[in-house]
């Protein structure tokens, strides 16, 4: 039996990336997880199969956020599946890299609705379908703590804002043992990243460098912290901000 076991947890944005790393750890600790995924269907049901493939259990959730009601209609198509949810993480983002001089309302816009807007509304009609003792991880950014990338200052605003929500947050929902906490990951290897990685020359060792341990990190860095926030180990952590971007903010 996983540490997580007779849970049920909701990951969005859990089809690829920090997410799926999310949902599989989860999974395999256990809990059954509601794997979200806004267009790529296809992306969802295979981190579906991975995570039933490792004996664990999950199903699949398709809503595009950023939309008008998106919150009612995920909670709505979670409700076909599940009775209750005991850990959501609010994962699923979109980032922007121009510069300010670039930014028009309709990209300013999206990011905040997608980022900030989304997880506000899921957690507020998600409150009555949260049981007491649960979890609430918001995925965060070390952008929002840091200028050395002004130029998505905008993608950094949506986490500082996140931030906040789950400071405040954590009062809300404390009273029902309910924890909130953002964690906040660096440079981190997945296919939103690969550009910078893989397709820039030294992109690779000039990441590595900015971390204090020296390396690029991995989903499952991530995905290990988010997994001992969502445990019985994690019950005195609240209202935190997270440091996991390796040190590199030190």
């Amino acid at each position: 039996m996983g540490v997580l076991a007779g849970r049920t947890a909701l990951v969005t944005g859990a089809s690829r990336g920090i997410g799926r790393g999310i949902a599989e750890r989860l999974g395999r600790d256990g809990a059954r997880v509601g794997v979200h995924y806004g267009r790529n269907e296809a992306a969802a049901k295979e981190t579906v199969a991975a995570i039933e493939a490792a004996g664990g259990s999950a199903f699949a959730v398709g809503v595009e956020l950023g939309l008008p009601g998106d919150a009612e209609a995920l909670w709505e198509e979670f409700d076909r599946h599940a009775d209750g949810v005991d850990i959501l993480v609010n994962n699923a983002a979109i980032g922007n890299s121009r510069p300010i001089e670039e930014i028009g309302e309709p990209d300013y816009d999206e990011l905040f609705a997608v980022n900030v807007r989304a997880p506000f509304f899921i957690v507020r009609h998600g409150m009555r379908r949260l049981r007491d003792g649960g979890r609430v991880v918001n995925i965060s950014s070390g952008l929002a703590r840091t200028a050395v990338f002004p130029h998505a200052m905008a993608y950094a605003m949506t986490k500082g804002a996140l931030d906040v929500f789950s400071r405040d947050l954590s009062k809300v929902l404390g009273p029902r043992g309910i924890t909130v906490n953002s964690v906040a990951p660096g440079i981190i290897d997945t296919d939103n990243t690969a550009e910078m990685l893989h397709g820039t020359e030294g992109g690779w060792d000039r990441a590595a460098a900015i971390s204090a341990l020296g390396r690029v990190g991995e989903t499952a860095d991530v995905a290990d912290l988010v997994a001992f926030l969502a445990s019985e180990g994690g019950r005195w952590v609240t209202g935190s901000w997270v440091d996991a971007t390796g040190g590199s903010l030190t």
